[in-house]
């Protein structure tokens, strides 16, 4: 506990906060092992795994699709507008620190919203269905997270002060998720719709370092804020993307017979 209390804020004096910050890591979780088992969230290269869990046409399946960059926009649009609305509230940013959290996530979710507009190339659709509770989970964590800072405003400081680690980490992942992004969207010509086995960068050895850069970033942010739900949503999207990145190697060990059984999953040489 004292090494906890030494990395850490005491705990927010709201039990609805509290709650809400232990199942954001159970049900992170538990989408995890949902995409391990094969019921995996209907985006990217899984967007028609209801056809193949019913065995119906995409025709019969019924629920509103919208295009992939529309509803990838719709996703990650409200937490980046969450995080920039934390500065022009009276109140809410006031720290050096909350100050950091609130740019730090502010600038995680343009870079999303900046390569859906000019870098990723879509092939598909995605179900609205599929789109509105990542597109809830993202912004609720964001504005939980910006929250937790604020109600930290007076808390004793932890001993042990992250942000220049959470900075540097949040670079890191930023930087090697993006450069990774690249290579995906090169993979492509403009209006080639067909998947190929991801080459450059650490795709030679693992199907999924966008993931992997993408917890360093949540992590880094964890390490700026120091708050509980920071952790807790961090962890809880390692152990979804862990999930996610185990159900995608998969798919391609399923599609593609030259896939390299050596390349792992999520982790170099690993996991």
């Amino acid at each position: 506990m004292n090494m906890l209390e030494s990395i850490l804020y005491p705990p927010p004096p709201s039990l609805f906060i509290n709650a809400m910050s232990a199942a954001t890591v159970i049900l992170l979780a538990n989408s995890g092992i949902s995409e391990v088992r094969g019921r995996n969230m209907a985006y990217s290269k899984f967007s028609n795994w209801k056809e193949a869990v019913s065995g119906k046409s995409s025709s019969t399946i019924t629920g509103t699709k919208a295009s992939g960059r529309t509803a990838m926009l719709l996703v990650y649009s409200p937490a980046l507008a969450a995080a920039l609305a934390s500065f022009f509230i009276p109140g809410v940013v006031t720290t050096p620190r909350q100050a950091l959290v609130s740019a730090a996530l502010g600038v995680h979710f343009l870079k999303r919203v900046l390569e859906i507009l000019f870098i990723h190339k879509f092939s598909g659709n995605m179900m609205v269905d599929s789109a509105i509770p990542i597109t809830f989970s993202y912004f609720a964590n964001t504005v939980l997270i910006i929250v937790s800072q604020y109600l930290s405003t007076g808390m004793p400081e932890p001993d042990i002060n992250l942000t220049y680690a959470g900075i540097l980490l949040f670079f890191i992942g930023i930087t090697g998720n993006f450069y990774h992004h690249y290579l995906l969207s090169k993979l492509r010509e403009r209006g080639d719709k067909a998947y190929k086995i991801p080459t450059g960068g650490l795709f030679n050895l693992v199907i999924c370092p966008h993931y992997l850069f993408e917890i360093i970033d949540l992590f880094g942010i964890a390490l700026i804020s120091q708050t509980l739900h920071s952790y807790c949503f961090a962890f809880g999207s390692m152990f979804y993307l862990m999930g996610r990145s185990v159900a995608t190697r998969n798919w391609y060990m399923s599609k593609f017979e030259n896939f390299r059984t050596g390349v792992k999953a999520l982790v170099p040489y690993i996991f």
